[in-house]
C-alpha cells in the first residue's frame, strides 16, 4: 500500500515522501522506513512532536490504510493570541482589522 510522510522541521521548509509499506503497517513503521530518524531524531520523541493521518492526531500504533497521508507536528513557538496581540500593539487600532478601511469623511469605528 503507498502512504506519503508529511514533515516541516522549519518554517518554508516541507519534507514529503511517498513509501511503498506492507498491509497493517502502523504510523511507528511507517517513520522508521521513511529514513528521517537519522536526519531528525526530534521525530522520535513522542513528547516533542505529534504526528496524525489525515490532519487529525492519531497514535503512532494507529494502523495506516491505503492513501493515508501521515503528518507530524512540530509544537508551537509562539502563542497564536500573543502573537496577534504583539501585530495589534505594533499596528495600531487604525491600521487593523475592522477600521482599517473606512469611508472619506466617516467617523472611525463606523
Amino acid at each position: 500500500m503507498k502512504v506519503t510522510l508529511v514533515y516541516s522541521p522549519a518554517a518554508r521548509q516541507v519534507l514529503e515522501r511517498e513509501l511503498e509499506l506492507p498491509t497493517g503497517s502502523t504510523l511507528d513503521d511507517a517513520l522508521r522506513l521513511s529514513g528521517w530518524l537519522d536526519p531528525h531524531p526530534e521525530l522520535g520523541c513522542e513528547a516533542s512532536v505529534s504526528c496524525g493521518i489525515w490532519g487529525r492526531k492519531a497514535p503512532r500504533e494507529a494502523v495506516l490504510r491505503e492513501r493515508d497521508r501521515v503528518e507530524f507536528w512540530r509544537p508551537l513557538r509562539v502563542d497564536p493570541k500573543v502573537a496577534r496581540r504583539e501585530r495589534f500593539k505594533f499596528q495600531g487600532a487604525k491600521t487593523a482589522g475592522l477600521f482599517a478601511q473606512r469611508r472619506p469623511g466617516a467617523k472611525w469605528g463606523y
